[in-house]
């Protein structure tokens, strides 16, 4: 008895690690990570209004209720379990998917500071949080970029796509004390992906990281000089749309696509 329990219990979590659907080798596929909520969300509605395959991935899938909603009324969305600090569960979707090609890597995922937090001094900087916000915001999107690389390369025009900030940048960022983990952590993204750049054009692929602008991506009142991620997504894929190789290595803003200042 406690054998067959044992049994059904490893096929529960099996399951409620990939929703599956068919991936059409005639579309255009998408891996996008922290799908659940915000931007990364937004993108898996635009893409699969686009008829792409999209696979999904999101730390706790049972908890995404609207991801699932979107997978359950489309047959081209794949949602897969993943925390991008998992090295493990990144190699297994690299195995899994080593036959696939990506036309769009797309690292969304990340960690971003509480409003009310977002202006503390440094007396009052959470170290813990800063060593988590690199290892999610720096570290996990070298990580993904490395592990399906091949992915990008295998398709006609890859692109490995990061999602990062003007808080990130040197010469655009604001010049005030104000969220030191998450700025450190952006800027820490910008270098592994401008380092990174240098090699992507021998593996046949483009890789381009975006400026989302100031997204209101929580619950609660809209905060004024924010927008809501249908603009920043529609706009950001109208940027990626133009986007070709001689782009390999900028920092591009959602709006127009121009060429922003590390």
């Amino acid at each position: 008895m406690q054998k067959l329990s044992a049994i059904l219990l490893a096929f529960s979590s099996l399951c409620s690690m990939s929703v599956y659907a068919e991936i059409d080798p005639d579309q255009p596929t998408v891996f996008i990570t922290g799908a659940n909520r915000g931007i990364g969300l937004e993108f898996v509605k635009q893409y699969t209004a686009r008829d792409w395959n999209v696979i999904a991935t999101a730390r706790k899938p049972d908890a995404a209720t609207d991801l699932q909603a979107l997978a359950a009324a489309d047959d081209n969305i794949v949602i897969e379990q993943l925390d991008v600090t998992d090295v493990d569960r990144m190699t297994e979707l690299g195995e899994k998917y080593k036959d696939t090609p990506f036309d769009v890597l797309l690292s969304n995922a990340g960690i971003t500071p509480k409003y009310k937090t977002a202006f503390y001094r440094v007396n009052k900087v959470d170290y813990d949080m800063a060593i988590k916000s690199y290892e999610v915001n720096a570290l996990a999107p070298l990580r993904l970029s490395s592990t399906f690389m091949a992915n990008v390369g295998a398709a006609e025009d890859g692109k490995i796509v990061i999602i990062s900030s003007k808080a990130g940048s040197f010469a655009l960022s604001p010049e005030m004390p104000m969220m030191y983990s998450y700025r450190a952590s952006k800027a820490a993204l910008n270098m592994f992906m401008y380092t990174l750049a240098f090699e992507t054009p021998k593996k046949n692929a483009t890789l381009v990281l975006l400026s989302p602008g100031q997204v209101h991506t929580i619950d609660g009142k809209q905060r004024k000089g924010t927008i809501l991620p249908e603009e920043s997504v529609s706009k950001m894929l109208a940027v990626l749309d133009g986007v070709t190789p001689e782009n390999n290595g900028q920092f591009l803003d959602y709006e127009d696509g121009a060429v922003l200042e590390w």
